[in-house]
Order: structure tokens, then sequence, then C-alpha cells
């Protein structure tokens, strides 16, 4: 057999174990951190919504990049369903929703989460989201502001950044990567190196006890949650780009909450700049917090969220 066919096949077959592999630490992950809400469906697709609580406020919470809904149900949402009826999400191509066409921008993620919810009953609610959740946020209350009462970026990405894409996420995003990359990170990211890009994003905190195993990482690692994660991180700064100028606009209360040690989304670039800006969203810059206060500082929060529902009337 000529030596080219010889290697042609050997990657073949290599690619398909790979994608073997890839299929079983997904069904691992489907088995051991299965759908804890229910799906609502908007355009066809489904969006994975668990609801706690029964009396007070509504409050949607959307989690960040790379995440889902288990984010917030480790310890905080269940403390907020004490006071308020929380709509935890699952954004859309994350957790156990279904990925909008090309992984959908921040103001079709916004627009499909508050479909969902309102078919749940949240037709006004207050509108937490953290990191990548905080642009969608905000995007949600500068386009469509008579669906919510108030929003509150939490470690939120709000204005542009100058340090670029990154090597990580423009290997990934590139069709090469996209076809090709992430199977292999699918198939073959030790668990150790999962705890270890976990601890960089709570750092200088740890992760809370019982965290990484309440949230699933190997969700995360799903080849069709790592294409849409890509490409949406690739795609975001020229939305941030375009959206930013209305939040100085944007009509309904805003509370600004964000750590000033996070060196993920810097508080100088995006809470810094945004309280500036709007001319009525005070911030609560948390001393030596990271990039998650809704596990370091989680009083705070849920300080700065009852604040929100005062200022919104909605107590």
């Amino acid at each position: 057999m000529p030596l080219p066919t010889t290697a042609a096949l050997t990657l073949l077959g290599l690619t398909g174990a790979t994608q073997v592999l890839a299929a079983r630490r997904e069904a691992r992950a489907a088995k051991l951190t299965p759908p804890t809400g229910q799906d609502v469906e908007v355009e066809d697709r489904r969006v994975h919504v668990e609801v706690l609580g029964e009396t007070g406020p509504d409050l949607v919470l959307i989690h960040g990049s790379s995440g889902n809904l288990r984010d917030f149900t480790h310890r905080l949402a269940p403390d907020l369903a004490r006071r308020y009826r929380v709509f935890v999400v699952d954004r859309p191509g994350f957790g156990w929703s279904d990925p909008l066409p090309g992984g959908g921008g921040l103001v079709d993620q916004a627009a499909a989460i508050q479909t969902a919810v309102a078919a749940l009953g949240a037709t006004h609610p207050l509108v937490l989201g953290h990191s990548y959740g905080g642009a969608v946020a905000l995007a949600w209350a500068a386009t469509m502001p008579d669906t919510l009462a108030g929003v509150l970026p939490l470690a939120g990405v709000a204005y542009p950044w100058h340090t670029g894409l990154g090597a990580f996420y423009s290997v990934l995003s590139h069709p090469a990567g996209l076809a090709l990359v992430i199977p292999l990170l699918t198939a073959f990211t030790p668990t150790p190196v999962i705890r270890s890009e976990i601890a960089k994003i709570f750092r200088p905190q740890p992760a809370p006890d019982g965290y990484i195993d309440h949230f699933g990482p190997d969700l995360t690692l799903r080849r069709g949650q790592m294409r849409t994660n890509a490409r949406q991180r690739r795609a975001l700064h020229t939305e941030i780009e375009a959206l930013s100028p209305k939040w100085a606009k944007i009509a309904v209360p805003i509370e600004v909450v964000h750590g000033d040690a996070d060196d993920i989304v810097p508080a100088q670039i995006h809470a810094i700049r945004l309280t500036a800006e709007h001319p009525d969203a005070p911030l609560t810059l948390l001393p030596g917090i990271g990039h998650a206060p809704h596990h370091g500082a989680m009083p705070e929060v849920i300080a700065a969220i009852d604040r929100l529902a005062i200022r919104a009337d909605v107590t």
C-alpha cells in the first residue's frame, strides 16, 4: 500500500476514534448532569429553564461563557428563591438549550430568553447576567426595555477591550478548529486541566466545596457547546462595539456589581466605565473579589438584587 494511502487511512482511523471517545464523554455528561428544569419551545428550539421559588418578584439569571444554569443553582438561586421567583436559564446552545443559527448574537439570545421566561409567567422580570451573560442582559435592557423591570450586570462584559480574541479562541473559532480541534478537546482534556481552568475563573477565591461536581464541567466540553461558545466569543467584540453606545440610554434601573480583583473582565474597562457613562447606574465594587462575586461575595450580590427590586418597584 503506498505511503500516502497508509497515512490517510491512519488519520481517518484516529479521527474516527476521537469522535467515538468524544461521544462517550458527552454521554457520560448527560447521565451525570441531566436536565433539572423544563424546556420551553421558542421558534422550534428548546430553551431550558429551571424555576425556583413560588412567590416574590420575578428574577432571571443568565450565566456566562462556557457555563450553564448549574453555576447559579449551586447556592445563589436556592437562597434567592426564599424571596424571589427565580428563572435560571441555559443560554441558547449551552446546558440543555438548543443553539441559535450561527451561534446566536447577544440580541438574539436575549430575545429567545425573554420569550421563554415570559411563557412561564415572567413578563416583566429583574434580569441578572454574569460575565458574557451581563452583555446579554444589557442587550435585553437596551433593545426590549418594556419587557423587564431592571438589570444587574455581574462582572459583566460591557465595553470593547484591547487585548484581542486570544490564541485559544482564535484557533477554536477557525473552521479547522471547529471541525478538528474541538473534538480532540472533548475526547482528551484531562480532569486536572478542567479543575485548573475552573480555579482560574474563581481566583483569588477558591471554588466552593462541591461546586465542580454540581456544575458538571463535562457539559461544557461537549462538541456542540464548544462550537457555540467559540463562535460567540469571536463575534462578541464586534457586537459590543455596536451595542455599547446604547447602554447610557437604558431606561430601566441598573445596579452594577464587580470585583476589583477580576482579571478576566476587568472592572476598569467595563463596570467603572458603565457607571460613569450611565446617569443612574450605581456600582458596587467588591474589594479583593475576582470574577465570581455570586460565589465569593454572595451576600453583597443579594443585597444589590434587593436594591434593584426596590428601585424597580417590584418588591
